[in-house]
């Protein structure tokens, strides 16, 4: 899987930083999210796809990936 986020759009609520701490994390500066991890292994699916669903401004976009 692929997660990306449109930081331009972010609101910088933190949710998914919460939700996702391994894949996502938050620039106190800017207040906004930044992906630190954007290939997550398949264990994190569950908790990205949370995060996903979570985000108030819904500027994450997690896609999937072949091989």
């Amino acid at each position: 899987m692929k997660v990306t986020v449109d930081t331009s759009l972010c609101i910088g609520s933190g949710t998914c930083a919460l939700t996702a701490p391994a894949v996502f994390g938050q620039d106190e500066e800017q207040a906004v999210v930044v992906v630190l991890d954007g290939s997550p292994p398949e264990s994190q699916r569950e908790a990205v796809e949370l995060a996903v669903k979570s985000c108030p401004a819904a500027v994450i976009r997690l896609y999937a990936t072949t091989g």
